[in-house]
């Protein structure tokens, strides 16, 4: 007998409108980060939750700028990218006490990348044993927080690195 799971916060992406417009680029009004769930922005990047995780707390870093390639980036912006990377590393620990991360790039379709004409940086806390029977046998991920929950947390812990700095 085949086991059905449901999973009825998936049928928003299933129906959603795909690469009509970059869903990265939404208005920088801090007044919508909460409903995008941007939890921190710095001058040239942002970071906000993946709404599709691997796990909880996977958080994606991402330029202001819409570029598909590091090279198409200023110094600047390049730099505030990994800075904030840095960041989200610090946050991520302090709020989840991963055992450890996962930090990475996809560029370009073949590569994996979902969004491919705006790069992010993945950020995925991972713990041993995170991989257990659901994803092998089932393809199926297992989230046991609330994005709300999740993004106030995260929220919190940025806001205050941004006051001790």
């Amino acid at each position: 007998m085949k086991e059905i799971l449901y999973s009825p916060w998936r049928i928003n992406y299933i129906l959603s409108e795909k690469n009509k417009k970059c869903i990265f680029c939404f208005p920088a009004s801090k007044e919508n980060d909460e409903q995008h769930f941007v939890v921190h922005r710095t001058e040239f990047s942002f970071v906000i939750l993946n709404t599709y995780p691997y796990n909880n707390g996977h958080l994606m870093v991402v330029p202001n700028n819409h570029q598909s390639s590091l090279s198409d980036l200023s110094e600047s912006e390049l730099t505030d990218l990994f800075l904030t990377v840095r960041k989200t590393e610090r946050v991520i620990n302090k709020v989840y006490s991963p055992d450890g991360l996962n930090i990475g790039l996809n560029l370009g379709k073949t590569a994996g990348a979902g969004v491919e004409g705006h790069l992010h940086v993945h950020i995925v806390p991972r713990w041993q044993g995170d991989a257990n029977f659901m994803t092998v046998c089932n393809g199926t991920r297992v989230i046991p927080e609330a994005f709300e929950r999740t993004y106030s947390l995260l929220k919190e812990q940025f806001d205050n690195e941004t006051a001790e700095k």
